[in-house]
């Protein structure tokens, strides 16, 4: 492909005088309409990008100049390609990258500030930009990649990079990642990328699950700039506290720093907790975002517990163990008034350290859309306001949501309870307003209409309510009715173990089965 220098032909008496000619390049078939006819040998002193088209600076003597008639003419420029250091045609590289999306002055700049662009064969480019296309990189994307890293297009390193994604990733990462790898990644880095991937396939990280791990990640920070003998060492070190799974369920770990970050949050625990691996590894398997957090961070809530809250470290400890989100929730808006409401109401530091461990997402709930709601209707059906009974019925029903609890409420009403008697039943069996109003009516309904029995005698039991209703209440209710007939307490039916329960079915009579 050649440069083609377009003249007038009534400009050419004054030609060996001109200081520049514009040089054009034919874009299609149908610029053959134009006269090709004349042979020149033009010598310039340099060749540079001007106003959006190229211009070669002229010093005469020019040669051998012969025009065929016509308004305009095109004299055929061998400067380019017989050039030794320039191997791309300049002016089919505004064309390329006109297709792209640049415009002829953002070329200019590029070209201007990139020359290896113009020491790289065009076959070579457009296939970078094919392969770039292929992985998801287009339009504006691209066109600002190449902008920002015009290496992209020259860097030897980007074809081995990019035929892995293609080939051995099948193409499933995203190309938000890529994107922000390309843009703040240099090509140097990605040597050793498949070689790292393959070394966390190789300590456990299933295949279907590769593509997750690598798409909720820092690509850069994680594993590109990173030796791989070091994310070797993250792994074997976290291997004592779930490891792989870890990586696994919180991709993000791998974008940590292992000695300033994981392994002073990891002694952390292990100071708290009295070295206890098992329980450091429950904690991180439970939360492994619990990672995201300082040290000095954790160590405030901690300390916070310690003087406000009354415990010690080893109760603090088994709280995180059973609840680590402890360390998200915010001491100011979250922290203080719940543990300043359980103080209020009269709860010693034991009992503020069993009510935590057997409710700990009272600590998270919002106060204005959860927690207040749910004391009104408490209050409704009979509990005094800063009492220990109020207290506890709040960490029952922590887990439940305020909708489901109104309904449990007015179910138990369209039975024939009083508020008094709801409020009886829930102390003796708080679960009872936090169990699905769906299940509730099931099991009342069978109570009442199959087993004959009062609604009273929930009053008495309200415990029937929390038992599994095939499993339990209706298999034992219809093996015992074929051996005692119908009279039987809830409460023996339903409370005996089940290896009990079995023994006594074996130890009954024939006779007295068939009959």
């Amino acid at each position: 492909m050649v440069a083609l220098v377009a003249l007038s032909t009534h400009a050419f008496p004054s030609l060996p005088s001109l200081d520049s000619l514009d040089l054009y390049r034919l874009t299609s078939p149908s610029a053959s309409r134009f006269s090709v006819s004349l042979c020149t040998i033009l010598h310039h002193q340099e060749c540079f990008p001007f106003c959006g088209v190229l211009r070669f600076r002229l010093k005469p003597p020019l040669t051998r100049v012969c025009f065929r008639p016509g308004k305009w003419d095109f004299l055929q420029c061998s400067c380019i390609n017989s050039s030794s250091g320039l191997h791309t045609d300049t002016g089919m590289l505004f064309s390329l990258f006109r297709e792209v999306g640049l415009n002829m002055d953002e070329t200019q700049v590029l070209l201007g500030k990139n020359s290896a662009l113009t020491l790289t064969s065009m076959d070579s480019i457009r296939a970078r930009i094919f392969s770039l296309q292929s992985v998801g990189i287009d339009g504006i994307s691209l066109c600002s990649l190449i902008t920002k890293r015009p290496s992209l297009l020259t860097a030897e390193e980007i074809d081995h990079f990019l035929s892995f994604v293609l080939n051995d990733l099948e193409g499933k990462i995203e190309t938000s990642q890529l994107e922000r790898l390309f843009a703040t990644t240099a090509p140097i880095f990605l040597v050793g990328f498949d070689q790292k991937v393959s070394l966390l396939l190789q300590r456990g990280v299933p295949r279907e699950k590769i593509y997750d791990v690598l798409n909720n990640v820092s690509l850069s920070k994680a594993l590109c700039v990173r030796p791989v003998e070091e994310i070797e060492r993250m792994i074997t070190y976290l291997s004592h506290y779930g490891g792989i799974e870890l990586i696994v369920k919180r991709p993000k770990i791998l974008n940590f720093d292992l000695e300033s970050q994981l392994i002073p949050r990891v002694e952390f625990f292990r100071k708290l907790g009295g070295e206890d691996e098992d329980a450091i590894g429950t904690i991180l398997r439970k939360l492994p975002a619990v990672l995201n957090y300082s040290v000095k961070h954790m160590d405030k809530h901690v300390e916070f517990l310690r003087s406000f809250a009354g415990l010690n470290d080893e109760k603090i400890f088994k709280i995180v163990v059973v609840y680590p989100n402890v360390f998200s929730a915010s001491r100011e808006r979250k922290l203080f008034p719940r543990i300043e409401f359980l103080k209020q109401c009269g709860l010693n530091s034991e009992e503020i350290f069993r009510f935590l461990i057997k409710a700990p997402l009272f600590i998270s709930l919002s106060y204005a859309e959860n927690i207040a709601l749910k004391l009104v209707l408490l209050v409704k059906i009979g509990y005094r306001y800063r009492t220990k009974d109020l207290a506890m019925a709040m960490g029952s029903v922590t887990r439940t949501s305020c909708l489901n609890m109104q309904k449990v409420v007015a179910l138990f009403l369209s039975y024939g309870f009083s508020c008094e008697d709801i409020f009886a039943m829930s102390k003796r069996h708080p679960q009872i307003l936090q169990y699905g109003h769906g299940s509730l009516e099931k099991k009342m309904e069978y109570l009442l209409e199959e087993m004959g029995r009062e609604i009273g005698e929930l009053l008495a039991f309200p415990a029937f309510l929390g038992y599994q209703f095939d499993d339990r209440i209706k298999a034992r209710y219809e093996t015992k009715r074929k051996i005692l007939g119908d009279g039987m307490s809830l409460n023996k039916l339903l409370t005996v173990s089940s290896e009990s329960f079995s023994r006594r079915r074996r130890e009954t009579p024939a006779h007295v089965i068939e009959e």
